[in-house]
């Protein structure tokens, strides 16, 4: 899979981003955030697509918001969608990442490399620590 042009992309909270701990909000998952935030400066839209609703989604909001991640859209396609009933509640986006998937959800490294199709670099990886270490 090899996108070239700017994606949306909508992506689950509990079990995804944090690990599934609802109500509550869980840990982070490993890299989840360093790559978001890497998704975003390469230009790609991020919706938060969740169950969760009223002030349990302000807190995965916020929560996010703290780790570095404001989304494009938070449970619709674009910012200023206004929910109708006429309307089907599916949004738009190239991609969904949940870890409701089949064979469940990926790692972070593997979503990153997935979308960007970057091959790890591996003597740099040698000279940086982290993730994104491991990329020209």
């Amino acid at each position: 899979m090899n996108f070239h042009n700017k994606l949306i992309i909508a992506i689950d909270f509990d079990g995804t981003i944090v690990e599934d701990e609802y109500p509550d909000i869980g840990k982070p998952r490993i890299f989840a955030f360093e790559t978001l935030k890497k998704l975003q400066e390469n230009g790609h839209r991020l919706i938060l697509w969740t169950y969760r609703s009223g002030i349990r989604l302000n807190e995965a909001v916020a929560f996010c918001k703290k780790n570095g991640i404001e989304f494009y859209a938070v449970n619709k396609s674009f910012e200023e969608e206004q929910f109708d009933y006429s309307k089907s509640r599916k949004i738009y986006a190239d991609l969904f990442i949940d870890d409701r998937n089949i064979g469940g959800v990926l790692g972070w490294g593997e979503i990153y490399q997935m979308i960007t199709n970057e091959i790890p670099n591996m003597e740099v990886q040698k000279k940086k620590k982290g993730f994104f270490g491991l990329f020209k």
